[in-house]
């Protein structure tokens, strides 16, 4: 379901794209106020699918926890995009009444190397970025 999902995006399928999450599912976004809800995600989202380009995210790794009774599982997955770079989502999927999995919670990720964080902590906060040694 999740390479559908992220094939979807890709393709801009908007419709099919957006099947795949549950009707109160969240979006939490790389921006501190990206945190939206499914109706304020699809109004984010849709400019970009109406133009046929969404974007593209290739996982490179996952790892899928299902919870017992297999009604609940958990995820995270490293993916190469071509416009954040590296990047990390997580989330939370949902097995509904006929049995397909929905995801129910997602969170897109920026990964930091640990020797940059100074200086991305630098912009983040507004000052200039550290000089190089």
């Amino acid at each position: 379901m999740l390479d559908d999902w992220h094939r979807a995006a890709a393709s801009a399928d908007e419709t099919r794209y957006f099947s795949h999450f549950t009707s109160d599912a969240i979006f939490l976004g790389t921006d501190k106020t990206e945190r939206w809800d499914l109706r304020a995600f699809q109004t984010f989202a849709h400019p970009f699918f109406a133009k046929g380009k969404a974007w593209n995210f290739t996982p490179i790794r996952r790892d899928v926890t299902v919870g017992a009774g297999g009604a609940i599982a958990w995820f995270d997955e490293d993916l190469d995009t071509p416009n954040l770079g590296p990047t990390r989502g997580s989330g939370v999927v949902l097995r509904d009444a006929g049995g397909a999995w929905k995801i129910a919670h997602y969170n897109l990720a920026i990964t930091v190397p640990n020797e940059r964080m100074k200086a991305v902590k630098s912009v983040i906060a507004g000052e200039p970025a550290p000089a190089k040694p």
